[in-house]
């Protein structure tokens, strides 16, 4: 890790949300913050408003298709000022694919999540409106998950009617 890196980690443990770190990793030259899924929004208001985290670059949301932790949701954010990333990542169950919103610190979440919900099926609590974008509304299943047929669930979406074939000239 770069100095830069050493530098904020230290920061990091003198603040109030050390207790909510679960694993600190880097990897070339970029660092990720693992921390426990109920206290994300605690955690990234306290890096965008103490650590200049001012920047949404996206949020994503994934299968790991384990027994514990199984989805992953990754927020990417900036700190513009002090020119550094930092990737914030939480797990969260099968059982309960559920994580507070962070659309009241940036406003440009409410796609990403929306796209996580619809791709991978992560609700995110508090959301201001959490439907499909993708997807229809009454479509019953994920895409991204890991047990989704990789040719899709014949029947399940109504495809268009193929034109008949061209006469070549």
């Amino acid at each position: 890790m770069s100095e830069q890196q050493h530098t904020f980690l230290d920061t990091i443990k003198k603040s109030t949300i050390q207790d909510f770190i679960v694993d600190v990793r880097g990897h070339a030259n970029e660092m990720t913050i693992q921390v426990k899924a109920e206290h994300i929004l605690e955690v990234l208001r306290s890096l965008k408003e103490q650590h200049g985290f001012n920047f949404l670059s996206d949020i994503t949301g994934s299968d790991n298709y384990t027994d514990e932790g199984r989805f992953e949701v990754a927020y990417n954010i900036v700190s513009m000022a002090h020119r550094q990333r930092l990737r914030v990542v939480a797990l969260i169950e099968e059982s309960d694919p559920s994580i507070d919103s962070v659309v009241s610190l940036w406003s440009s979440a409410n796609w990403y999540e929306r796209e996580a919900y619809d791709m991978v099926g992560i609700q995110f609590r508090n959301h201001p409106d959490l439907r499909r974008i993708y997807m229809p509304e009454d479509f019953q299943w994920y895409p991204l998950r890991k047990e989704f047929p990789l040719l899709g669930i014949p029947g399940s979406i109504a495809l268009p009617e193929k034109d008949p074939p061209k006469e070549y000239k």
